[in-house]
């Protein structure tokens, strides 16, 4: 016996109808909300680029010349761009997952007739987003001090689009399983921001001892930064097939695991 599926009015069957709803309205939300409050998402970042730039590669980049051939403005201006990228993405999808959580309305989505891996991809996509947009701002910011040559676009925006998902995915594993305000900061604090500013932002590797360089590979950022660098420059500290490889690798299984812990309720049933 044929089995028939429920149409809506544009032919479209009424479940992926309501998915293809569902996503959509979660990507405006997070979408709006980043342009409602941009004091507090887009204009923090521009403050803090500048003042990078200007006392890092004005003042202290004049004493220190040149870092892998090139001027150490236009060397950590990719660096400066990623670093905004990772901690908006990241900050995004925290705050406003926990948000959630905590004014109760993500009671609404787990009863709609969405899949939980659907509303990982809404979540994911608002931090990928914020992400992009503040990269975009502090690109335009770093062309006021630099010429910023991009060598291969392919691989800025593949590697922009790669870091924004993992540290999106960060976020709401981070948002999962705080209980308090005060959660959802302590791993930016003690964790991100350390591993941001180790991670070849303001240097390269190839400078530091042995035992120091061969510790900086552990860290993932590294590569991340390096990525997109090449990209700009086409100078990089480690292999981009490893790069690439190691992105990939997290936020395939960030996700997993993610979608996972929905699915069994941790964080938001308890």
């Amino acid at each position: 016996m044929a089995t028939t599926r429920t149409l809506g009015r544009s032919g479209e069957p009424s479940l992926a109808r309501a998915h293809r709803i569902g996503l959509e309205t979660i990507v405006r939300r997070e979408y709006g909300r980043i342009i409602r409050i941009w004091g507090q998402t887009l204009l923090p970042p521009v403050v803090t680029a500048t003042l990078y730039f200007i006392i890092f590669g004005s003042l202290i980049g004049r004493r220190i010349g040149q870092m892998g051939g090139y001027d150490y403005m236009q060397f950590i201006a990719p660096g400066l761009i990623m670093m905004s990228v990772i901690t908006n993405s990241y900050g995004n999808v925290v705050s406003s997952f926990f948000g959630a959580k905590f004014g109760k309305h993500i009671e609404e989505l787990l009863v709609a007739p969405l899949p939980n891996w659907l509303i990982v991809l809404g979540y994911i996509s608002g931090g990928v987003m914020r992400g992009l947009l503040v990269g975009l701002v502090v690109t335009l910011v770093s062309l006021f001090f630099t010429h910023v040559p991009v060598h291969h676009p392919l691989l800025v925006v593949a590697s922009v689009l790669l870091t924004a998902v993992v540290f999106s995915l960060g976020g709401f594993f981070n948002a999962i399983f705080a209980k308090n305000f005060d959660q959802i900061s302590w791993f930016p604090t003690f964790v991100l921001t350390p591993m941001t500013y180790l991670g070849g932002v303001f240097y390269s590797v190839s400078l530091l001892p042995d035992w120091a360089e061969t510790m900086s590979y552990a860290n993932p950022i590294l590569y991340m930064v390096n990525a997109f660098r090449y990209g700009f420059l086409g100078a990089s500290d480690v292999s981009l097939g490893v790069a690439f490889a190691i992105m990939g690798t997290f936020a395939i299984v960030m996700f997993t695991v993610v979608v996972t812990l929905m699915n069994r309720g941790t964080g938001i049933r308890e």
